[in-house]
């Protein structure tokens, strides 16, 4: 960083803006096809019913809830990184920040889609809007899905906001650089940006303001996610953990997705000069931390349930462990918690290949920590003439593909049509 310079900066990140090569548009192909079979497994859903994908009674909700979940988690890291980083002026979060902020409001959107997934007749949503109407129908805001509806919603207008307040000054040197549409374009996005000493001085106050009002959101949304399932009849949901225990796999697996993003972008876009190894090690440094909080939860978890002396409770554990989702528990425990550690020896996170490996495995043990919580728990209910099993379709895997394809997908337009790594932050960091 020490070698660079502000014309470093601009040249490597505006570089990324001119026209893409024809690998990219190979590449953005591909993943528009996993969009397109997403849609197509969501719009037969529509037409043959819920019953298409593989949930059942008790399983009502399936991989839907799962991914719902997950993709709220992926969410939280960019308020991470951006805003409580910011907040203690940790300057190594500057060249991931602005990628970490945009995967945060891709991340809440695809993660607001599921709710509609599984509504089925997704044309009556308007049935959860208060708002004046001739049914005398008002949404029950005791239900713990007007709470998700309120907390993300919320949580998706700051993230835009504070997304957009970093980028002012990026999108003003954009267009200080652009000629014709294009330079229209940008003109209107900035707003008018001049860069004057007022200018600066607000600007610096509204992204401090946005940083503190986003950092308690971090916290609020998720725990009122895992109050979906602690609000629920269903044995081994009844945990005050539940809060903090959702929000530090929230942001394990946030952080794992930063590194799964960074790395291949780092390589396409030539940034190894402004995202720097020992940034990457920072990340890995972190989901060490957040993989042990994680792993003490599990812990938690089955020392209440033997300390309780409920019979109930003691055998929906002893049934993860021991019972037909035992797999997915081993996973869940080895790729959260006990693979991170490997991130304590130098070697391993000073090695990219390591690094990538590793967030992969780190995302696949949340999204099945999410399945054994979710599936384990309504599989597995108080009267053993209600238990029933559970495995997803096809349908359901085919949604899930065109989530994955629609975020890398909208991931990629951005970084091709805006600075994905803030100049003006990086500046700063000089």
């Amino acid at each position: 960083m020490s070698e660079l310079s502000y014309r470093d900066i601009d040249q490597t990140i505006l570089k990324t803006l001119t026209p893409p090569s024809g690998r990219y548009w190979f590449v953005v192909f591909l993943i528009f096809l996993g969009i397109l079979i997403g849609a197509a497994c969501w719009i037969y859903q529509i037409f043959i019913g819920i019953g298409a994908g593989g949930q059942n009674i008790p399983v009502a909700w399936g991989t839907y809830l799962i991914n719902f979940v997950f993709w709220v988690g992926i969410a939280h890291s960019g308020t991470l990184i951006s805003a409580i980083l910011h907040l203690f002026r940790a300057g190594w979060r500057n060249p991931i920040a602005r990628a970490a902020e945009t995967m945060t409001i891709f991340a809440i959107a695809i993660a607001g889609l599921f709710p509609f997934i599984h509504l089925g007749r997704v044309w009556q949503v308007y049935y959860m809007l208060p708002f004046p109407n001739q049914r005398l129908l008002w949404p029950n805001f005791l239900s713990p899905l007007m709470f998700d509806m309120v907390a993300i919603s919320t949580y998706l207008i700051v993230s835009v906001l504070f997304w957009y307040t970093g980028l002012l000054p990026d999108l003003a040197t954009v267009r200080d650089r652009s000629t014709g549409l294009r330079q229209t374009i940008f003109k209107y996005l900035s707003l008018g940006w001049t860069g004057s000493q007022r200018q600066w001085l607000h600007h610096g106050r509204g992204y401090l303001l946005f940083a503190a009002l986003a950092t308690p959101l971090v916290i609020s949304v998720h725990s009122i996610v895992s109050w979906d399932f602690a609000l629920g009849n269903v044995p081994g949901w009844h945990s005050t953990i539940f809060a903090p225990y959702f929000v530090a796999g929230a942001i394990h697996s946030g952080l794992a997705m930063v590194l799964t993003l960074m790395i291949p972008m780092r390589f396409i876009f030539g940034y190894q000069s402004l995202i720097s190894l020992d940034i990457l090690e920072n990340v890995a440094k972190t989901i060490v931390f957040t993989g042990l909080i994680v792993g003490l939860a599990y812990g938690t978890e089955f020392f209440i349930a033997w300390y309780s002396q409920n019979n109930v409770e003691i055998e929906q554990f002893r049934w993860r462990a021991l019972g037909h989702y035992r797999v997915g528990f081993y996973i869940m425990v080895v790729c959260n918690t006990l693979i991170p550690l490997l991130f304590l020896f130098k070697k391993v996170r000073s090695s990219i290949p390591a690094l990538f490996v590793i967030s992969l495995i780190v995302n696949l043990g949340m999204w099945m920590e999410r399945f054994v919580i979710i599936i384990g728990g309504v599989a597995r209910g108080f009267s053993p003439h209600t238990w029933g099993l559970y495995a997803p379709s096809l349908i359901e895997y085919g949604i899930l593909l065109g989530s994955f394809s629609l975020f890398f997908f909208l991931f990629l337009l951005f970084a091709k049509h805006l600075p994905s790594v803030s100049m003006t932050e990086m500046k700063e960091s000089l």
